[in-house]
């Protein structure tokens, strides 16, 4: 039992690739970038070499670089009257924009959003008279998306699971334990700090369909753009299938599976569109390994219907592709496209044992996301295939999974942890890789996913575009250097959540001066908290946590 105990705690840590870096050395961004200070003086303006050894250093530990930005000059004016129903000028000091995929950095800019679209970007001023934020020391940016969010699952596991221990416990305690508003307290401190933190859509595999029904009530009220589903098969099912020895379990459990696809479809038709069009769900299996070809096709039937696509585990743990083409001769990748699945948009998480010699072609053709989430463990975790991944021309995004919601921090840790992995396998690596940057990373946080979803109103600052948007303020103590920096994306590396100034989604202003404006972020952390109290309570009476 020993054994089987130590390889469904390694699946439920979600454990991955193991090559541990000790030496981090300091590289070049090696990309251009148009910088436009002026309308009229348009200059190219590369991202030169920025030594960074110690924040490096500092990052790969834990990245413990999240003071705020202190009183530097007043990001934001109070405007009264501000709000999504109303046009609104923003007058940030920088705005990263998009030209035939490349970025351009512009100044001197004003952007008029109307009706939660961007209706206008331009030198020009626009009237005095219309309500704006002035936010002078910010680098305006596209709002995040996580290609992989457990949103309930963050704070439950958070801070316990660092030393090694499983993360399975604590969530069952989660759907077993919470009654619905209890849940949704845990769900709302969970997607503040994602708001917070500048994260303005998930992809939203929830454990449970009672979880996904919870992560709904809270986006719509707070504003936040989402493509949930429930795991399938749900987080309390999971148990049997890892620790059987043969296949007898996962055919056992094939007609519940069934069951629960049609429970998520139902889902999926209920709320697809909901929250003005920000609800979007998607179907969502836990991983190829769970299923059935009878499982898949109804996933695949679900899908096609609500036409999101799908969101998934991907060779995740070391014995999926063995166990895949012990069944049926095929690795996940291959399988999972018998079925259609990879036809798009197709989103899969960790990946960190793939096939490269199969897997990388077929996915880069069929224009896959690789989600990889260097948090997926908790921070200070090891390193990912990030560089393997560019390196075959995966389009990668940066997800969440959970235990951080950080997201700017986690952006910041898939470049500090990808470079160290580039510089330990370079000299020997037999697979091709590529050095991740900071503007491949933001990249793979906005345009990639956007473009993956069918979405050219996402990801991106344009006219027509809707007005997801975050302000990052790149001139304050620990960031920037007390003016508006040269090369805004070096400093992204200093950054983390607090740094996040402004956030709106859709129009919808939800976070403004750092301060969450959804709802009261005393009340949201006060009744998170006591949530959190109570399943720890559980666990020390367990003897799982120390009392």
């Amino acid at each position: 039992m020993g054994v089987v105990r130590e390889h469904l705690e390694f699946l439920a840590a979600k454990v991955v690739q193991q090559a541990n870096c000790s030496d981090l050395a300091k590289q070049s961004m090696g990309k251009s970038v148009k910088l436009l200070p002026h309308a009229e003086d348009r200059t190219i303006m590369p991202l030169r070499s920025l030594s960074r050894r110690g924040l490096l250093r500092i990052g790969a530990s834990g990245a413990l670089l999240a003071a705020s930005s202190g009183k530097f000059p007043s990001a934001l004016a109070a405007t009264p009257g501000l709000d999504e129903t109303r046009d609104f000028v923003l007058e940030p000091g920088m705005v990263l924009r998009w030209q035939n995929g490349e970025p351009l950095i512009e100044r001197d800019i004003q952007i008029l959003v109307r009706g939660g679209r961007i209706e206008a970007v331009q030198t020009k001023p626009l009237p005095a008279s219309i309500p704006r934020l002035e936010m002078s020391n910010c680098l305006l940016l596209p709002g995040f998306i996580s290609g992989h969010t457990h949103v309930s699952a963050g704070t439950p596991t958070r801070g316990l699971i660092e030393s090694g221990r499983s993360d399975l416990r604590p969530l069952e305690l989660v759907e077993a334990l919470l009654d619905n508003e209890e849940l949704d307290a845990l769900t709302e401190y969970n997607l503040a700090e994602l708001l917070l933190s500048g994260c303005t859509t998930q992809l939203e595999m929830s454990c449970t369909l009672r979880q996904a029904e919870s992560y709904v009530r809270v986006a719509s009220r707070f504003g936040a753009r989402g493509y949930p589903g429930a795991m399938l098969p749900n987080l309390t099912r999971l148990g049997p299938i890892i620790t059987a020895t043969g296949d007898g379990a996962l055919y056992q459990a094939e007609a519940g599976t069934l069951e629960e696809i049609e429970q998520n479809l139902a889902f999926g038709r209920k709320y697809g569109g909901a929250a003005d069009g920000r609800i979007m769900p998607m179907m969502s299996p836990m991983a190829a390994d769970f299923h059935t070809p009878e499982t898949m096709k109804a996933i695949a039937k679900a899908a096609s219907e609500l036409g999101t696509g799908i969101h998934t585990h991907l060779a995740w743990h070391p014995m999926e592709n063995p166990t895949m083409q012990r069944r049926w001769g095929r690795t996940s990748a291959q399988w999972l496209d018998d079925f259609g699945l990879l036809d798009g948009p197709f989103f899969g998480a960790h990946m960190g044992y793939p096939d490269w010699s199969v897997d990388a072609p077929l996915l880069s053709q069929k224009g896959a996301i690789y989600a990889h989430c260097p948090g997926m463990s908790g921070l200070g975790g090891k390193t990912q295939p990030y560089p393997e991944a560019l390196g075959h021309g995966i389009r990668t995004n940066v997800g969440i999974d959970t235990h951080s919601n950080n997201y700017l921090e986690v952006l910041k840790l898939a470049v500090i942890t990808g470079q160290a992995r580039y510089h330990l396998l370079k000299n020997n690596s037999e697979l091709p890789i590529v050095e991740p940057t900071m503007l491949e990373a933001i990249k793979g946080a906005t345009l990639y996913p956007a473009e993956a979803l069918g979405r050219s109103d996402l990801g991106r600052i344009e006219e027509g575009a809707l007005a997801d948007l975050i302000a990052v303020d790149v001139s304050g103590f620990l960031v920037g250097a007390g003016a508006l920096p040269p090369e805004p994306l070096n400093n992204l590396l200093y950054a983390s959540g607090p740094q996040v100034r402004h956030v709106m989604t859709q129009g919808r202003l939800q976070v403004r001066n750092g301060q969450l404006q959804v709802a009261d972020g005393t009340a949201v952390m006060q009744r998170g908290g006591k949530v959190i109290q109570k399943i720890w309570t559980a666990l020390q009476a367990e003897g799982w946590l120390p009392s």
